[in-house]
Order: C-alpha cells, then structure tokens, then sequence
C-alpha cells in the first residue's frame, strides 16, 4: 500500500513538473517551428532534456496506465515538434547551400 500511494506521490508530482515548468513552453517551441523558425542550441538542449525526462518516466507511466493518455500526448507533442524543426533546418541548409555549378 506505501509503495503505491508513493507511486502515485512521484506521478502527482512529475505531472506537476510538466504542466507547470514544460508544457508551456513546449507549446510555445510548436508555434515557433510551425511558424519555420529555427529552434536554436538553447531550445534543442531543452527539448531533448524534457524527452529524457519523459523515457525516464515510462517504466512509472506503464504501472499506471491511468497516466498513459497524458503521456502519449506529451510523446506525439515531443515528436511533432522534432519533426518540424528538422524540416525547418533542411528547408534552411538547402536555401543556404550553393547549387553546384555557380559557386
């Protein structure tokens, strides 16, 4: 019984940390490369701490599926946002890059 309500205590408390220091400015990272911009070392750095977090907190998540819903959404977030901002740097490596034969 301790080791759930524990369980239980730490999940309260990682979902906390997310909607309170992460998802905000997740959200703000998707408008921005939605938006074409470029995420930046800072933001990259910050992106991939969050995801760490996350598959830290998965073997946690899979003893509470009540949790799986949140924590799937937060993944497809992490994923959308990976995806576009790597668009956004090929989309800018090729406007940036020389076509061989003018250089």
């Amino acid at each position: 019984m301790r080791d759930k309500a524990h369980a239980r205590g730490v999940m309260a408390m990682l979902v906390e940390r997310f909607e309170g220091q992460h998802l905000d400015r997740l959200l703000d990272l998707k408008s921005a490369v939605d938006a074409g911009q470029l995420l930046g070392d800072y933001n990259s750095a910050f992106l991939a701490r969050v995801f760490e977090e996350a598959r830290e907190s998965k073997r946690l998540v899979d003893r509470h599926p009540e949790y799986q819903p949140l924590y799937m959404r937060a993944l497809r977030l992490y994923k959308e946002i990976a995806g576009q901002a790597l668009a956004n740097e090929m989309k800018a490596s090729a406007q940036t890059s020389v076509p061989p034969g003018t250089g």
